[in-house]
Parts: structure tokens; C-alpha cells; sequence
């Protein structure tokens, strides 16, 4: 654990940022969102490990991998990592200190959580707007997303410290969300914002190619003799059923061993009536 005020060598040296005057967002050559840094986590004045241990579980899933705390009412590591599992390595890199002017002292952007409607001109961004504000600024300098106390949220002087407030939009009858909640919506954002939405899905484990025309007809003349066997057909029309039956075959686009599975199930209704005694069927 980092105590107050320290750093350790690796922060540090990423920390060290030139003093020139920065570029406007609009003049700043462009850095592939991949390659963007992730925001630092700032939670003032946490009052449960178990949103702490939430909030650390969302980094990890989100790829923050510095998180700051301001006067947790508690903290204790081995209970974090008991509540959330395979961050030992985060866990460790968390720093805590004793005022959010000194947890955000090294930023040049920073996104702070409200639900609260203030009088006062400041700018509003919601989530999304927020994640790309801060892929802008991250080009200069470190970015943080700031989420204050679970009852009562960050008093007026700390909103004043953030560069940008940010509000989730709720239910206006019921606008507070969970502390854990609403860093997962901003992570989430900031996720996206840095490429992670072009992750690709990983593919099905078991490929097949697309069911060929002839995979297709020998299962739908095996289910016309399955229905056939059964009476399907005593009331209905079998060529507007089996019509029917062939468009929801075709919409579902079945691959090779998809067709095969559903022709069997035609089979094992015939077999099943050839096998059972007369009178049983």
C-alpha cells in the first residue's frame, strides 16, 4: 500500500509531464484510442470496503490500474481482495490521501460524479461526452474520474475542483445511484472511449459451415414424415404448413451440424412411433 503523499518510482516517472503550455484539443495530433492511457480512480471519503472492493473489481475489468482514495473510513487489502477476487497486483498500487486537492493535484482533467443540479455555470458532460474528453486531455497529462461519498456524494468545494462535472441520467423521481454503479457506468464509458468496444466477440467453439440446400431438403422431407406419423396434418393443410415451416427454417439460418441436430429430431419421432407397441402411440 502507498501511504500518503508517496509515490512509488515507476508512478512517479510516469507522472513527470513537460511545463510547456499545452496544445488546444483541436491543434493536438491525433493518438490512437488504444494507445490512450486510462484514467486515474478517485473515490473521496469511502464508508464501505465493500463498495471500495466493488469500485477495484470495475478497474480491473475496465483496465484502470491506479486508483486513489481520500480518507477511506476503512481500508483493508486483505478483505478487498476476499470480496474481489485476482486484484492483489491493483490492490497494491492503491494510494490513499488526505485531500482531494492532492489527488488530483498532478491531473489536467477531471471528470467528477454528481446527481446534483447546481445554479452555478459549470460544464455538464454526460458519461460518454466525459470518456472522450478525457481521451482528448489524457494526451497531456493524466485524466481521473472523481466519485465522491455514498451519502451525500462531494460537498461544493470539491465539485469546484473538478474541470468537468458529470451526471448519469436517471429516473429524475429517483436520481441517486450506487457508488460502485455509477463508477462501473463512467468505466464502462471511458472502456469504450480507449477501443474496447472494438474487442472482438469470441467466436462460437465449435464452427460449422452453413447448412447446404440438400442438408436442408432432407430435413424438411424427414419432418413432413414425422408430422405425417403423429396426425400433424389430420386438420391442416401440409404444404401451407410445411411453407410455414420452411420460412422459420430459412430465417434461422442454421449451420451444417444445426440442420443435422433438427433432422435427427425428425428421425427419432418416426422411430420412436415404429418402435412403440400398437395402441401405445
Amino acid at each position: 500500500m502507498i501511504q500518503a503523499g508517496q509515490r512509488d518510482s515507476g508512478a512517479a516517472g510516469q507522472e513527470e509531464h513537460t511545463t510547456e503550455e499545452p496544445l488546444p484539443a483541436s491543434d493536438r495530433p491525433a493518438v490512437p484510442r488504444s494507445r490512450c492511457p486510462p484514467p486515474l480512480l478517485v473515490l473521496v471519503n469511502p464508508q464501505d470496503i465493500v463498495n471500495i472492493a466493488s469500485a477495484v473489481r470495475i478497474a480491473k475489468n475496465f483496465g484502470i490500474e491506479r486508483i486513489r482514495l481520500v480518507q477511506p473510513e476503512v481500508f483493508d487489502p486483505y478483505r478487498i481482495e476476499g470480496i474481489a477476487h485476482n486484484t492483489a497486483d491493483l490492490v497494491a498500487r492503491i494510494e490513499i490521501l488526505d485531500t482531494l486537492e492532492e489527488a488530483i493535484g498532478d491531473c489536467v482533467f477531471t471528470a467528477v460524479l454528481t446527481a446534483r443540479e447546481r445554479a452555478a455555470k459549470r460544464r455538464v458532460l454526460r458519461p460518454r461526452e466525459a470518456a472522450m474528453a478525457m481521451i482528448e486531455e489524457g494526451v497531456t497529462g493524466p485524466v481521473a474520474i472523481v466519485a465522491g461519498r455514498e451519502d451525500r456524494g462531494l460537498t461544493n468545494a470539491e465539485l469546484d475542483l473538478g474541470s468537468a462535472l458529470v451526471t448519469i441520467p436517471t429516473d429524475p423521481g429517483h436520481r441517486s445511484l450506487n457508488l460502485a454503479q455509477a463508477v462501473a457506468i463512467m468505466a464502462y464509458e471511458t472502456w469504450n472511449a480507449r477501443g474496447g468496444e472494438s474487442a472482438p466477440i469470441k467466436p462460437p467453439r465449435n464452427q460449422a459451415a452453413p447448412a447446404t440446400s440438400a442438408q436442408l431438403e432432407e430435413l424438411f422431407t424427414d419432418w413432413t414424415g414425422a408430422l405425417w406419423a403423429i396426425d400433424f396434418f389430420k386438420t391442416r393443410r401440409s404444404e401451407s404448413v410445411m411453407r410455414s415451416f420452411r420460412e422459420m427454417v430459412f430465417r434461422a439460418g442454421l449451420d451444417g451440424r444445426e440442420a443435422s441436430l433438427l433432422r435427427a429430431m425428425g428421425i427419432e419421432v418416426m422411430r420412436y412411433l415404429e418402435r412403440a407397441p400398437r395402441g401405445e402411440s
